[in-house]
């Protein structure tokens, strides 16, 4: 094996690449439905490759963290900064509870067994599920001030006992939240999924990613008019608590231009759009619906914009559409209201604020005409905007730099806390102002990916040769822990929910226990029970609070081990 090893000392990033390739495969491997995982699969893949010796430059390993653990932030930040409401309190209270328990769960054990630092973070990372624990339990064990050598032997401590302990604790998360949990609740996840979709109709329908209503809101229909008389303004305000929109007609072989004075004749062809409502009241006084008429295509278009115009701040949806001229309005249909992420219930009592961003859907020239009068349109782009993201990076790790003293004992966020902290500023300020700053859903999600999967390989090519010792002379003491910290923390945590925060909604409470865990294969099963997404809202909550609270576990833990 000497030339692989000449081969890997030459060029370390082959080494690196190997692993990641390697984990990633391993990784998609079904076992029943448990699957282990890129992180997971490239750790191992890892260790073993590192069996021949390899060195990676430590230099590699901050960038890739830092990476990681910004784009965490950047991602959680509006919703993270959104929830802290009332509308969230019991929420915010879960996560918080599962991450103070999980810390004294993995405290008392470690010090019951005799763990390390490095050990006790690492059956944190893997128990808890929470990756990111490894790159600031890392960090903080850096920052102690000791030798060379016990420092890599604790950060290796943490690869391991997140390796060892990893899988129970994917799998311990499912069966806490879909198992346990409606046994205690009394009824199925799917019963009450039922229940709080029937309850929520009156407010925001919440779909999950792929999923899409089976009768369209909006429509557009072709009308051959029967009998003339009416003008479009007639057609177009027949009922005010509808809109339809006269969009094209077309006479005698000719397109004609549309005004609100125009009185329809008889054979007129007239393209109507609105919503599936109001063309419903109207196809009557319309006449035949026709099909496939030459010269009345129409492209229509779904436009996101920011609201921005002060004279909209702060009022009612009601009172936007009375305020707004017939001819501002037209051919304008808004689908949907936003703020920082969060989709707002489409009811005319619902308050608008600047910054919110409102889904519209209207021919192209209708589009621009509003735009002046909304704010701005959002332009999708590929592209990121590395003046944002490098800023944003510098600030964060500038903060990590930042220590302070309490007697003798130094505190400082180190530069994941910092790089974290600054991603959560950064990405809420971006939700704000989404002019500038740009950087698409498959960049952060490429960051996190990378950033962490790499950073685990370099800790794991790294310390592979000790970590089998130690696996030998302590994994299954190690794997006993690492359940004890999977279902204790959770149990608590529920047994909290249940009785004291008072959740009554199986469905809801699912997913909020398992976002409180950053559980994504718990959150995967509760999703597939429930067979709608009502679990979806608790769960993205509590998740970009899991992110952030279970994260900053890691220097904590270090100190208190």
């Amino acid at each position: 094996m000497d030339w692989l090893h000449d081969l890997f000392k030459t060029s370390p990033e082959i080494a690196l690449f190997l692993s990641l390739g390697i984990g990633y495969y391993i990784g998609k491997i079904k076992f029943g439905k448990f699957q282990l995982g890129g992180v997971a699969g490239s750790l191992l893949a890892a260790v073993v490759i590192s069996q021949v010796g390899v060195h990676i430059d430590p230099g590699v390993k901050a960038v890739l963290f830092a990476l990681f653990i910004y784009a965490v932030g950047y991602e959680s930040g509006p919703q993270f900064f959104n929830s802290l409401g009332k509308q969230s309190v019991k929420e915010i209270i879960l996560a918080a509870v599962l991450a103070l328990t999980g810390l004294a769960t993995v405290v008392i054990m470690a010090r019951l067994f005799g763990l390390d630092k490095g050990l006790a973070a690492g059956v944190a990372a893997g128990g808890l599920t929470q990756s990111a624990i490894i790159g600031t339990a890392g960090d903080a064990i850096a920052k102690l001030g000791l030798a060379a050598d016990e420092v890599k032997r604790l950060q290796g401590n943490v690869a391991i006992g997140y390796a060892v302990t990893y899988v129970f604790g994917s799998f311990g998360a499912i069966i806490v939240c879909v198992n346990i949990l409606p046994r205690l609740m009394g009824r199925s996840i799917r019963e009450d999924a039922i229940k709080a979709e029937v309850a929520m109709q009156s407010g925001v329908k919440v779909l999950a990613p792929g999923q899409e209503a089976a009768v369209s809101e909006l429509i557009g229909r072709l009308y051959e008019i029967v009998r003339g008389g009416n003008t479009v303004n007639d057609i177009e305000t027949l009922d005010p608590a509808t809109t339809v929109t006269i969009e094209k007609v077309k006479r005698a072989g000719r397109i004609i231009p549309v005004n609100p004075e125009l009185v329809l004749q008889p054979l007129d062809i007239v393209l109507v759009v609105g919503r599936h409502d109001a063309m419903l009241s109207i196809s009557k006084l319309m006449g035949k619906e026709v099909y496939a008429v030459e010269g009345m295509e129409l492209t229509m278009q779904h436009r996101d914009m920011v609201l921005t115009n002060k004279q909209f701040h702060n009022k009612t949806v009601s009172a936007i559409r009375t305020e707004t001229a017939n001819g501002v309005r037209h051919g304008i249909f808004v689908t949907q209201i936003s703020r920082m992420g969060q989709v707002l219930p489409m009811l005319p009592e619902t308050v608008v604020q600047l910054g919110d961003v409102i889904s519209i859907y209207g021919a192209e020239q209708d589009v621009k005409r509003v735009a002046d009068s909304v704010g701005y349109v959002l332009i999708p782009s590929a592209k990121t905007d590395f003046v944002y993201l490098g800023a944003g990076l510098v600030v964060g790790l500038l903060v990590g730099l930042l220590t302070a003293k309490i007697g003798s004992i130094p505190l400082t966020l180190g530069s994941g806390g910092g790089a974290l902290l600054s991603g959560l500023l950064f990405g809420w300020y971006r939700s704000k102002h989404q002019s500038f700053g740009e950087m698409p859903n498959p960049a952060v999600q490429i960051l996190k990916d990378l950033g962490l999967a790499g950073f685990v390989v370099v800790v794991g090519l790294s310390s592979g040769l000790q970590a089998v010792e130690t696996i030998k002379q302590q994994g299954f003491t190690i794997f006993g822990v690492g359940i004890v910290v999977t279902i204790l923390p959770m149990i608590l945590t529920m047994l909290i929910g249940r009785y004291i925060l008072r959740y009554d909604n199986t469905a809801i409470f699912a997913g909020a226990l398992s976002g409180s865990r950053s559980a994504n294969p718990a959150f995967g099963e509760v999703l597939g029970k429930a067979e709608n997404a009502i679990p979806t809202v608790p769960f993205a909550i509590t998740y970009a609070l899991a992110n952030v609270f279970l994260t900053l576990l890691g220097p904590l833990i270090v100190a208190l081990v």
